[in-house]
C-alpha cells in the first residue's frame, strides 16, 4: 500500500494541523482570515465522485471545523469550496467570513493580499482547541 501524499502546494501555502476522520486538516499561512483545507485521504479528485459514505465523512468533518471558526473566530459565515483547478487533489476550503474584512465581499481567490502568518504560539493554540472542540487527532509527521 502506498503512502498518502499531500499535493506540495498545499503544504507550501499551509501549516499541517492533524487530521479530523479520513481528512488532513491544514490551516493556511494566511492569518488575514480563518481559512482552513480539509484534504480527504482519497485518490477520488471530486467530491461529488465521493461514494455517499465517504462524502457524508468529509462533509462531517467539515461541519466539525465550520463550528470550530463560527465560535472561535466570531465570524457569521463560513464559505466551502472544492474547486481544485490549480491543484487537483481534491481538498476542501473552509474560509471564515465577515463584512469588513480584506476581500469582503469578494472572494478570497485573487482578491487577498499576502497577509501576516500565523506564529507558531497561534498554530499550537489553535491545534489545541481542535484537539479539543473537533476531534483533530494528531500524527507525528502531521507538525505546523
Amino acid at each position: 500500500m502506498t503512502q498518502f501524499v499531500i499535493h506540495p502546494r498545499l503544504l507550501a501555502d499551509c501549516h499541517r494541523l492533524g487530521r479530523i476522520g479520513t481528512c488532513h486538516l491544514l490551516l493556511h499561512r494566511n492569518a488575514a482570515l480563518p481559512w482552513f483545507i480539509l484534504v480527504p485521504e482519497t485518490q477520488v479528485t471530486d467530491l461529488l465522485d465521493f461514494s455517499p459514505g465517504a462524502r457524508e465523512a468529509a462533509l462531517d468533518a467539515c461541519t466539525l471545523v465550520a463550528c470550530y471558526i463560527k465560535a472561535e473566530f466570531g465570524v457569521p459565515k463560513v464559505n466551502f469550496a472544492a474547486i481544485g483547478n490549480l491543484v487537483p487533489q481534491l481538498h476542501l476550503h473552509l474560509v471564515g467570513r465577515a463584512p469588513g474584512d480584506p476581500c469582503w465581499p469578494a472572494p478570497v481567490w485573487g482578491n487577498l493580499d499576502p497577509g501576516p502568518e500565523y506564529s507558531p504560539a497561534q498554530v499550537a493554540a489553535i491545534t489545541a482547541a481542535l484537539r479539543a472542540k473537533a476531534g483533530l487527532i494528531p500524527r507525528p509527521d502531521d507538525t505546523p
